[in-house]
């Protein structure tokens, strides 16, 4: 049973670095970027002394958002652009979990890991 255990969160991890992964390349694509998504880490700032995106790149990252996972974000959902592992935590809390979005719905496998 620890086996399975353990399997299922080495799954949880590959597949949620696999979502930074796109992520990254979403926000590079989406701003049109001179940089590679590789020198994105996951915990930088976007806005302020990270990567020093301003409001309008906001709009176009939720655009973003909702062309490669269909999750819309509002005003309120701001605190999710903190950094990437704060938008991939919104991607995985607000999927629908039908496991079409590119793979990343679900992720947990029904354990309990937050």
């Amino acid at each position: 049973m620890a086996v399975q255990g353990k399997e299922q969160i080495l799954a949880y991890a590959a597949k949620r670095k696999q979502l930074c992964s796109d992520i990254k390349a979403m926000i590079v694509e989406q701003l049109c970027l001179d940089m590679d998504p590789e020198f994105i880490t996951d915990d930088q700032p976007l806005f302020g002394r990270g990567l020093e995106l301003d409001s309008i790149d906001s709009l176009e990252l939720s655009v973003g958002v909702f062309n490669n996972w269909q999750i819309s974000l509002s005003d309120d959902d701001n605190s999710a652009f903190s950094s990437v592992n704060s938008l991939a935590d919104f991607i995985l809390a607000n999927s629908d979990g039908d496991g079409d979005d590119a793979g990343t719905a679900d992720l947990s496998g029904g354990m309990d890991l937050g």
